[in-house]
């Protein structure tokens, strides 16, 4: 859905139409942006952001609290109506959610045409605007979604993939952030093309050993034959808190991919104090097949086969055999 809750509230009060709507905290207190109006955003006003700074960046705002029982009541209006068009609805926040439309040509006609409907019965019994991707995964639905909002539809078609990602920037990934995006930038890469030509033991080098714990864990699911379809990472923080967050996506086996993921974890949480300690752990495990998508292909096939012969390797003449330079220490270096 296009800026949800800053929608609902235009829709719901007249008035609101056509001015800047940010949903939130009070501003004159602490707090963040959950929503702003597409008219807010003109001023640099985004979600997430500190509700003091939108206050700056837009005084003459209208600034409203969150009503997440209405907001709840609209998601489920919405989720029904997707519902009609297929069994498979896997929501994925109260103004998101992926469509499984395999199978229903017969129904409603080409993919393209059923999501043309659904945009069409939202609008009519909601009053609000949705952006929609086409794509062979979720992956890329997700990223076309949001490329021509308010309002859009953008369809990658099959074999199109990596045409498509080429001339992305790389923010457009998912699990890339501002702190990984400027990193890359430093490496002279900011689209997916360029992304592509990195190799891997660069990528491990910059950003780091956790990346061994990474290649562990892929190894134990390749050995298992699992691709696991949630990352978890548990931080330990002095004193005695514990934080666990999690990150479900496309089912992998790949160190890279597990490290992208942790790394967007980790990027989210603002940590001042001292970690005591940092986990990561897989989930959702599965029969490993063949992705929906090689995102860095022919590297990502590549990274495969040889995670593959490393586990051998490993199996054969001990844990640490062969790990990427990158993560050798410096003493281990020396000799």
């Amino acid at each position: 859905m296009d800026a949800f809750y800053a929608s609902v509230e235009q829709r719901d009060r007249p008035a609101l139409a056509g001015r800047p709507v940010i949903v939130g905290a009070d501003p004159r207190g602490r707090g963040v942006v959950s929503a702003a109006s597409y008219e807010a955003r003109v001023y640099g006003v985004r979600s997430a952001m500190p509700i003091g700074r939108a206050a700056r960046l837009c005084p003459h705002a209208a600034f409203l609290p969150v009503d997440m029982a209405k907001y709840r009541e609209v998601s489920l209006q919405i989720m029904a109506i997707l519902a009609g068009f297929s069994p498979l609805v896997e929501p994925v926040s109260v103004d998101e959610a992926f469509v499984d439309l395999t199978g229903t040509e017969r129904l409603f006609g080409s993919p393209e045409a059923a999501v043309r409907r659904i945009k069409v019965r939202i609008r009519e019994e909601t009053r609000l605007t949705a952006s929609a991707g086409l794509a062979p995964n979720k992956f890329l639905a997700k990223v076309a979604s949001d490329l021509e909002k308010p309002d859009g539809l953008v369809v990658v078609a099959p074999g199109g993939e990596a045409r498509f990602l080429a001339p992305l920037p790389v923010e457009r990934i998912w699990g890339v952030g501002r702190v990984m995006a400027r990193a890359l930038r430093e490496l002279g890469v900011t689209t997916v093309a360029e992304l592509q030509r990195v190799p891997r033991a660069v990528l491990v080098r910059r950003f780091g050993r956790h990346g061994e714990a990474l290649h562990a864990l892929a190894a134990e699911l390749r050995a298992g034959g699992f691709a696991a379809g949630r990352v978890t990472l548990k931080l330990r923080l002095a004193p005695f808190e514990t934080r666990t967050r999690s990150l479900t996506g496309e089912p992998t086996q790949d160190a890279l991919e597990l490290y992208r993921r942790a790394a967007a974890l980790l990027e989210r949480e603002r940590v001042a104090r001292p970690v005591r300690l940092i986990g990561l752990s897989a989930s959702r495990l599965g029969p490993a097949g063949r992705g929906q998508l090689d995102l860095l292909d022919p590297a990502a096939l590549r990274r495969e086969r040889l995670g593959r012969v490393v586990d051998r390797l490993t199996a054969r003449f001990g844990q640490g055999t062969v790990i990427p330079a990158s993560l050798l220490s410096k003493r281990t270096r020396s000799e």
